[in-house]
């Protein structure tokens, strides 16, 4: 982990990294600046080291979560995992393929040297700019890997820089920069008396009642006895209480009035109709 200055000692301990590792296939001087690609190449011998975008680690964005606890207090220092994008530019005499011969030199140097050294890192902080930077201190090393950009990623790349022409670059990425908070939280308290509590799962399964495997010492279900049957008052028998006992017949339902009616009328005219051929 590191301070706030970790993101500039990157860029120039990179520049350092390509510096050094020029020959033997360079025989030139060259000059490595950590710039922009500028709008009017050079033509003597140059390579530009350019962070372009600085993007959250997607895979320790939060891990350093929860911070505070609910009061607010300070639990654990917070650090921002931050990934860095660099554009590596070249330049040089075109007739004799400068630029092509020092992009070959970088591409060489990164993937055999893919971890930034301790005393690289210790060289770029004697600069007065980079005083203070603790980047060399951190247990998190720096690894670079090349980024793959199609051409349609590439026209955009150089579409944001300004009146710049194009020229022969590598992308890389830097992973992983660890930025720690200026607040740093209270130690904790030293444990006065350990206490070890031991907790048997299962004891109470274990030892169950008789005859049921399992289940020993569980309570037993309550049993339910069987409800009395109810007493009607005529077909009571002797044996009441009993098992032969049969219960009461329901009362039979009384026919609507609507048909008893209608059958009372239907026989007033039967008798009404004997009575007229008896006379």
């Amino acid at each position: 982990m590191s301070n706030a200055l970790a993101l500039a000692t990157v860029t120039q301990a990179l520049a350092l990294l390509i510096e050094h590792n020029l020959h033997p296939e360079i025989d030139m001087a060259v000059s490595v600046e950590t710039r922009k690609p500028p709008s009017d190449p050079p033509t003597d011998p140059t390579v530009t080291v350019f962070l372009y975008q600085v993007t959250h680690n997607p895979s320790m964005r939060n891990n350093d979560l929860v911070t505070r606890a609910s009061d607010g207090t300070l639990l654990k220092r917070p650090a921002a995992a931050v990934d860095l994008h660099f554009l590596i530019s070249a330049y040089g005499e075109e007739t004799e393929l400068v630029g092509q011969r020092l992009i070959g030199s970088v591409v060489r140097t990164l993937h055999e040297i893919p971890v930034l050294p301790k005393e690289l890192i210790e060289e770029a902080v004697q600069r007065p700019y980079l005083e203070g930077s603790d980047l060399a201190e951190s247990l998190q090393k720096v690894r670079f890997t090349p980024a793959q950009m199609d051409i349609d990623e590439t026209s955009k790349l150089w579409g944001m820089l300004h009146n710049t022409p194009y020229a022969l670059s590598v992308v890389y990425q830097a992973s992983l920069v660890l930025l720690d908070g200026h607040q740093k939280p209270k130690p904790a308290k030293p444990v006065e008396r350990p206490e070890v509590t031991v907790v048997t799962f299962g004891a109470e399964q274990a030892e169950g009642a008789e005859g049921t495997p399992g289940a020993q010492g569980a309570p037993e279900a309550p049993k339910r006895e069987p409800a009395a049957p109810a007493e009607t008052g005529p077909e009571k028998t002797a044996g009441a209480g009993t098992a032969e006992e049969k219960p009461a017949r329901p009362a039979k339902k009384a026919a609507p009035a609507r048909t008893r009616t209608r059958t009372r009328k239907a026989t007033t005219r039967s008798n009404d109709s004997n009575d007229a051929k008896e006379s």
